[in-house]
């Protein structure tokens, strides 16, 4: 793995997109949507949810290898059924095994809100995660400049998808505009790969009340989601604990059977 593993998945990024738009381009993705259905709002079901967790569905991680190679997203029904408030799929490949079809195939099977968790860093991404089936997508600070940031949020509106900011640490709140609708912190640092959950027990107070709070990565332990939730985070981002396990949705309703 490279020292900094970002720097790589944002060129390859830019280099799939290309392809992807020189295959079908833009304007036949806004053609296709003739209707535009509102979005499952994850804000509301973090904000009502007993558990807060978003359940995450991935093959792999840069860090980690494989974790579930053979996983299908048909499994997202069974988070859905052991209590996840809603939905986190990877759609990255090369670095994380997951594609689109995932989405489509879990917004078959569950009622729950799904975000697109990827490397969004173009409008494109944005009317194909419309397409499949997702109701919120991911943007991330490092990544993005302000003015970036603040376009695909504002366009993401304008297709009813939720926008969840993700930061990791304090001066990435100046990418914050009117347009996002949760915000995450990921304790995982995206350039070396190093997961520690102290980052968003310090960044709290820094945190604007009016947003939910979203505990992103290395929630292993159903004590560290108890004092996450007293610390005024809303939602929790899980995978890497329920994926690397044989039954994912069993190992999520013990999971939420020892924070009760």
């Amino acid at each position: 793995m490279t020292t900094d593993i970002l720097t790589e998945i944002i060129a390859h990024k830019r280099v799939e997109i290309a392809i992807q738009e020189t295959a079908v381009p833009r304007m036949h993705l806004e053609k296709m949507l003739d209707d535009i259905h509102p979005c499952i709002r994850m804000s509301h079901a973090l904000r009502t949810s007993s558990t807060g967790i978003i359940a995450e569905f991935k093959r792999r991680s840069p860090s980690k290898g494989w974790l579930h190679p053979d996983a299908d997203a048909a499994l997202t029904a069974g988070y859905e059924q052991a209590g996840a408030a809603a939905l986190s799929i990877l759609t990255d490949e090369k670095f994380f095994g997951g594609n689109l079809g995932d989405i489509r195939k879990a917004r078959e099977l569950t009622h729950l809100p799904i975000l697109r968790k990827d490397f969004i860093i173009s409008p494109y991404q944005l009317l194909q995660a419309k397409l499949v089936g997702a109701d919120a997508v991911l943007l991330i600070a490092a990544v993005l400049t302000p003015a970036e940031c603040r376009e695909l949020a504002r366009l993401a509106h304008e297709l009813k998808l939720e926008v969840l900011l993700e930061i990791h640490d304090e001066s990435e709140l100046e990418h914050l505009n009117d347009d996002i609708d949760l915000l995450g912190v990921n304790n995982r640092h995206l350039g070396t790969f190093h997961t520690d959950t102290i980052r968003s027990f310090l960044l709290a107070e820094r945190l604007p009340s009016h947003l939910p709070w979203v505990s992103e990565s290395g929630i292993a332990h159903p004590e560290t989601l108890r004092q996450l939730r007293k610390a005024g985070y809303q939602g929790f981002l899980i995978g890497e604990t329920f994926m690397k396990t044989p039954q994912p949705h069993t190992t999520l309703a013990n999971f939420i059977r020892s924070c009760l």
